[in-house]
């Protein structure tokens, strides 16, 4: 009965996954993704060959939030990419409805980037290509390509490749036509 009741569910998420992707501003091929996570879609932009783990929170008001291709997103990963105006003297900020141009910044995600469990991506990031970001982060600022990057807050914890290995690795993507960054 149970295995009857799991085979369901399943069916029931991918049914459910096939039909949000049309919500997303855009999306390529082969995009997987928790359909009961949290999403402002219509300004989320989803490259080819991504995952997206359980329960995330991927949200941006004004902003966006932009995917490259080749992407592992682990679970509980959350991603903001806008503010509160906390500026306004003598109101709460609760009721401040105006936004302020730096409180609403883009988050750029480029390729092959693999996000650890339960990290957490504020307004403003770009995660370069390549990079690894380790459960548990809290990323601030740009991620450098090719580096493991992890903390709290977020720093570059080594490179992933030596600059031999790296050239090494790109050329072998390029002999597989995969473009190159």
């Amino acid at each position: 009965m149970i295995k009857l009741f799991l085979f369901f569910k399943q069916g029931y998420k991918k049914m459910l996954m096939y039909f949000l992707r049309g919500a997303f501003k855009k999306h390529g091929k082969n995009f997987v993704f928790d359909p009961f996570g949290s999403y402002s879609f219509s300004t989320i932009v989803v490259g080819n060959d991504v995952f997206i783990g359980l329960n995330p929170i991927i949200l941006a008001g004004k902003s966006g939030v932009y995917f490259g291709d080749k992407i592992m997103i682990g679970p509980n990963v959350t991603i903001i990419g806008g503010d509160h105006n906390t500026s306004v003297v003598g109101e709460y900020m609760f009721d401040i409805k105006e936004k302020l141009p730096e409180n609403d910044i883009p988050i750029f995600i480029e390729d092959d980037v693999w996000i650890g469990c339960g990290v957490t991506i504020l307004k403003g990031v770009r995660i370069g290509t390549g990079s690894i970001i380790a459960a548990g982060s809290l990323l601030l600022k740009d991620v450098p390509s090719y580096t493991v990057y992890g903390g709290i807050p977020g720093r570059v914890i080594k490179n992933r490749f030596n600059e031999e290995e790296l050239k090494v690795h790109k050329n072998k993507l390029k002999m597989n036509n995969e473009v190159v960054k």
